[in-house]
């Protein structure tokens, strides 16, 4: 196939029109003004990338459609993010539109999946991003860092939403990114000329899908209190109250590891947590004097309460929702197959909102970063 025949699309817009039928928004690369290096790294004064949109009855016939607006024919093999407007998503969900990507060959389902929040999948798609020339690596790159350094986001691709939806009596867990400032700016090349863009891409919460659907929201404690339990953390901040002063110490975490079992205790499904967690100090906004062995194990005291909490907050949202999304179903699975047959048809709506889970965390202060004790007593001391 000859290069300047293919219109490599980077991105793919799914939303749902007014009359129920698909419509498709595809991110195209122009090779021309991403490769301009010699112009001033602005690559011309035309934007890195076109958009192309379609309507079809499926995804497969508005891809089709497609070929009467581009000259070239095109090329899913490096279509890395799928966006889904949050309409489509509560509404009809993500069943129907998942098989077409699937088995397409060519489309990988490696993909990013993510939800647009508040807004539909083409107002996401055709934004224009500083810094990443390409939208589409703008989302992904997003979702890998606040993943790896804040953990209220988790990057899911096409495959892992598959094999949630697929598992017996389990929820699924996606992304959501929004748009942040006026759509109409996004889209003009404008928007990369100003030092703070009008508007920008954010990623916001995760969607919570119950059978392919769009059910909740999670944001701030419930939604890293879920990744926690899916054991995704790769690094987070927790802060603790100290000596009367609120959020005083910054504790970031290095490693953590999460592991969930199931047992059986007089007849009932029991299930446990067991969190632990190590990782250094990172702020101090309280004088407090670390050298002290019996402080440390006070602030881990308080990291294993602090933790425990947001782990529950998670666990009573998920019940709530009467979705499980946190595994747990697989765990009695895995552990207890038989018993598992029993509950699986009803395991979402009426055994799951109903478990008994036990908690347990376990945090350890390793470093203190570069110093030891804190400037704030160095000061206090020096003023008296």
């Amino acid at each position: 196939k000859e290069l300047t025949d293919l219109a490599i699309v980077s991105a793919m817009g799914i939303d749902e029109t007014k009359d129920g039928r698909f419509h498709i928004t595809l991110q195209i690369i122009n090779p021309g003004n991403v490769a301009g290096g010699m112009q001033g790294g602005g690559g011309g004064q035309s934007p890195p990338i076109t958009i192309y949109s379609a309507s079809g009855d499926n995804i497969v016939e508005a891809s089709r459609r497609a070929s009467d607006r581009i000259s070239r024919r095109l090329y899913y093999a490096h279509t890395n993010l799928v966006v889904v407007g949050e309409k489509l998503a509560r509404k009809e969900g993500l069943n129907t539109l998942i098989d077409g990507l699937d088995r397409d060959p060519e489309f990988r389902n490696t993909s990013t999946l993510v939800i647009a929040k508040n807004s539909t999948a083409a107002d996401l798609v055709k934004t224009l991003t500083p810094v990443d020339k390409i939208p589409a690596n703008k989302v992904l790159k997003t979702l890998e860092f606040t993943e790896r350094k804040w953990g209220e986001n988790v990057k899911t691709s096409l495959q892992e939403v598959m094999k949630s939806i697929e598992s017996p009596g389990r929820g699924a867990v996606v992304s959501g990114f929004r748009l942040v400032g006026n759509p109409q700016q996004a889209q003009k090349l404008d928007n990369l000329q100003e030092s703070a863009p009008g508007a920008t891409l954010r990623a916001s919460g995760i969607a919570v899908l119950k059978q392919g659907k769009l059910v909740d929201w999670l944001y701030g404690k419930p939604a890293r209190g879920t990744v926690w339990i899916l054991n995704k953390i790769q690094g987070t901040d927790i802060n603790i109250d100290w000596a009367g002063k609120k959020e005083a110490i910054a504790y970031q975490t290095v490693r953590q590891k999460t592991s969930v079992s199931a047992q059986v205790k007089n007849g009932k499904l029991h299930i446990s947590v067991h969190t632990r967690v190590e990782g250094d100090i990172s702020e101090m906004e309280a004088p407090v004097d670390i050298t002290n062995p019996k402080v440390i194990t006070k602030i881990e005291q308080s990291l294993r309460k602090e933790i425990k909490k947001e782990l529950s907050v998670a666990i009573e949202r998920a019940q709530k929702n009467k979705t499980d999304i946190l595994g747990f179903g697989e765990v009695v699975h895995r552990t207890r197959p038989n018993q598992f047959k029993k509950l699986k048809t009803e395991w979402n709506d009426v055994y799951f909102p109903k478990l008994d889970v036990d908690i347990t965390v376990e945090a350890y202060v390793r470093r203190a970063g570069l110093r030891n004790k804190s400037f704030l007593s160095g000061v206090k001391e020096n003023q008296k």
